[in-house]
């Protein structure tokens, strides 16, 4: 059976993983973002935001996806297509035993505190969780970053522990708190 893309919808947003035509919305969206997100991010890339880098990162997230090893989406809203609003990664797929994944995201400046991206990561993990058949999707986020953990409390993830100098943030070596969300639902594949 042939994997197909995703094409998840809610009832504001499109996540889909990004096309070669999406390289001028996306570089708005990240150049637009830039000092909102940097301190949320690892240090920037020095040809992040040139046409190439997106071009190459386009075709690694078609390969990594229909690989089993990464799921990448942009979220789009239905009403200002084709404007991306943020993203969602869902990344470090490990299976066997395990089935499990790491989620990070990003949402632009000027729509937070709408509820897009609890919409969107909801219906992100619905499908990692159904269609990808993963049991678990752990997320995590630093301490003073409180409107990421509302967002993954709402969504029912746990905290599951303290992790310090766990990631290289911005440059800086954070402490991250661990949470997790357990798909009670997994069934194996037949």
């Amino acid at each position: 059976m042939e994997l197909q893309l995703p094409n998840i919808t809610t009832e504001r947003l499109l996540l889909r993983l990004a096309t070669k035509e999406d390289i001028p919305a996306i570089l708005k969206f990240f150049s637009e973002n830039k000092t909102y997100l940097t301190p949320f991010s690892p240090v920037w890339l020095d040809n992040f935001f040139t046409e190439e880098y997106w071009q190459n990162s386009i075709d690694n997230n078609y390969l990594e996806f229909t690989n089993g090893i990464s799921l990448k989406l942009f979220i789009f809203s239905k009403t200002h297509q084709p404007n991306i609003i943020g993203y969602i990664n869902f990344a470090n797929f490990v299976r066997g035993a395990a089935q499990y994944c790491n989620v990070g995201y990003g949402l632009a400046e000027g729509e937070q505190g709408k509820g897009y991206m609890t919409e969107g990561l909801q219906a992100g993990i619905r499908y990692v969780f159904q269609n990808l058949k993963m049991h678990r999707v752990m997320a995590n986020y630093m301490p003073h970053n409180q409107r990421s953990g509302n967002v993954l409390r709402r969504l029912g993830f746990v905290v599951e522990g303290y992790a310090r100098d766990y990631l290289l943030i911005n440059g800086k070596w954070q402490d991250h708190i661990l949470t997790s969300l357990i798909n009670s639902n997994w069934r194996a594949n037949p």
